[in-house]
């Protein structure tokens, strides 16, 4: 048996989702054909998750450990942390260079994908969506306020450049607490994105692929109860109804499938990645990509592979058979 570490945690306010996810990870993976070992990372330490009381840390040189004076080590990891630094190519460059397989996509691809700013440049290249009018910044002095007063039109939403969950975003339907918006982001991430709003229906599709095969899994429609689809909105149940497969338009269903799964090849994504859209009379506009979906019960992903016919099991155990036939290969 292929011995598999778990990796959970990040240094950001996800690291509570990332618990969430890991725990439906670890319920659902195939204990005959894996063993598992939880390994949780933050900011102060990297150790194991076993319920033992002894605390056992991961030795960073190889990512192995110590148990009762033997050394254990691992065949794969599966990476379940949402935000930094899982999310954002730190933890797949140290993988990289130690060379321990891992779940999901490469740094490079990570990194682009986890910044919003970055990601709008490449979609607007490749003309394959349209995307929000929006402004970079990186303080929230007088003139930056005053710029984007200039530039944008309310209402819109003031969020980290980097990050998920919603966390550090706000949407301002006048721009009264503009300053206090960017500041707000400004805790989270160095540099903020200032994005107008689109009035319109929100839909995510998933895209993974297991060997040879690549699954454009159907199309979720998200209706947030709360002004936006927010962190409350997104890890609380009842806060926001999630239809799967989408009850839209089969013309506009197929095209947000076939966007997704081009930008998948395009971008060069490897494991499940989610992109998420908006569409209105004027088109469908790309809102971002996520490389480490949420894997919770509640979550879109498993919701989509059970719609497609996919249970976790066999969800989870394709992601790990693509990790290893991408070493082979």
């Amino acid at each position: 048996k292929k011995n598999i570490a778990i990796v959970a945690g990040g240094y950001s306010g996800e690291s509570t989702v990332s618990a969430k996810s890991a725990e439906v990870v670890e319920k659902y993976i195939d204990k005959k054909q894996y063993n598992i070992t939880k390994v949780w990372i933050d900011k102060s330490s990297w150790k194991i998750l076993d319920g033992e009381k002894e605390e056992i840390f991961i030795d960073k040189n190889d990512f192995s450990f110590n148990r009762n004076g033997k050394k254990h080590s691992f065949d794969g990891v599966f990476i379940i942390i949402h935000g930094t630094p899982g999310e954002d190519g730190k933890l797949q460059g140290y993988f990289d260079m130690i060379g321990m397989p891992y779940t999901g996509c490469n740094a490079l691809v990570s990194s682009i994908l986890f910044h919003k700013h970055s990601m709008n440049k490449i979609i607007k290249d490749l003309g394959c969506a349209k995307i929000a009018k929006s402004m970079r910044v990186k303080d929230a002095s007088p003139q930056t306020i005053q710029e984007l007063k200039k530039q944008l039109s309310a209402p819109c939403f003031v969020k980290p450049m980097k990050g998920g969950s919603s966390i550090g975003m706000t949407k301002l339907n006048d721009f009264k607490n503009l300053e206090k918006a960017v500041l707000t982001a400004l805790n989270e991430d160095d540099e903020v994105l200032v994005e107008e709003f689109i009035h319109g229906t929100e839909v995510t599709c998933g895209v993974f692929r297991h060997k040879e095969k690549k699954i454009v899994l159907p199309l979720t429609e998200i209706r947030s109860k709360n002004e936006f689809f927010d962190y409350e909105a997104k890890y609380t149940r009842g806060m926001a109804d999630e239809i799967t497969p989408a009850p839209i338009d089969k013309a506009i269903f197929e095209k947000v499938q076939q966007i997704s799964s081009f930008l998948y090849d395009e971008i060069g994504c490897h494991g499940i990645v989610r992109f998420d859209y908006i569409f209105n009379e004027n088109g469908i506009y790309f809102l971002e990509g996520n490389t480490v979906p949420g894997m919770s019960e509640a979550s879109i992903v498993p919701q989509q592979a059970a719609d497609y016919g996919i249970d976790l099991t066999g969800f989870f155990s394709m992601l790990i058979e693509d990790m290893f036939y991408r070493v082979k290969s």
